[in-house]
């Protein structure tokens, strides 16, 4: 079975509900963490049905997740994410307002005031989430080295919210799960305990295995998973041309 298809996205939920993991939203998981927690956040960056036909079958599996939404025409829509909160997700901002004021903090905290005021006009919003571009010249997390998102009712951004050498982090970023050097700004530090995978049925096994962490944040892009093959060819072609870019952006700077 090829990997990043939605049979074998299918196949991990199914997995990790029956060896007895629960499932918690971001914003849940802060306010009262559960034992053998799952943290499945999905970054809406482009193809938005993609994020739909996650929340779908989530319900389906009676999961609840997070879902960040970019304020972008690839990501945000109005439609979408009221029926994905309906669903009985948690709506997220998925902020990247340092890359849209050129790194000016000010006019970034501003635009920032903005696109929350427009995402709570929508539903209800409690925590967010950077969005780190390869090609930009600034991190998003920066702006709060200048100001508290906690003053605009955020309760968390998991970069500074989660333990990550408690809580293992597994991210598609790159396309795979062990893409580290095609990762620009999507990195914790992380415990050296937690396994490393390179498939998503090397991560079924482990669960299968009962060698699974017991507590994990997932980060899926859904519009890489895909049981369409011309499609997942084209994502196949393209994420490959992007990760060599990546990766003389991440040797230029080191």
């Amino acid at each position: 079975m090829n990997d990043f298809t939605i049979h074998i996205y299918k196949e991990l939920l199914l997995n990790l509900k029956n060896k007895g993991h629960s499932f918690q939203t971001f914003y849940n998981y802060l306010q009262s963490p559960e034992k053998n927690a799952i943290l499945l956040r999905q970054d809406v960056d482009d193809r938005k049905l993609h994020s739909l036909q996650f929340a779908e079958i989530q319900n389906q599996m009676g999961i609840s997740s997070t879902f960040y939404f970019r304020m972008v025409p690839e990501s945000f829509d109005v439609e979408v994410i009221r029926r994905i909160y309906a669903l009985g997700h948690e709506i997220g901002y998925h902020y990247e307002d340092m890359d849209f004021a050129n790194g000016n903090p000010k006019m970034a905290i501003q635009s920032f005031r903005k696109n929350i005021s427009i995402l709570r006009n929508i539903v209800p919003i409690n925590t967010i989430c950077m969005h780190g571009s390869p090609k930009s010249n600034y991190d998003n997390k920066d702006l709060w080295r200048y100001f508290d998102y906690k003053e605009y009712g955020i309760i968390g951004e998991p970069y500074f919210d989660l333990d990550f050498t408690k809580i293992a982090y597994y991210t598609d970023t790159g396309r795979s799960w062990n893409g580290k050097k095609f990762s620009v700004r999507d990195k914790v530090h992380s415990a050296e305990k937690f396994p490393v995978f390179n498939s998503t049925k090397d991560m079924i096994t482990a669960i299968n295995n009962e060698v699974f962490p017991n507590t994990a944040m997932f980060n899926f892009h859904p519009q890489r998973w895909t049981n369409n093959t011309c499609l997942w060819y084209k994502e196949l072609l393209w994420q490959n041309s992007k990760n060599w870019v990546k990766y003389f952006v991440i040797n230029i700077k080191s």
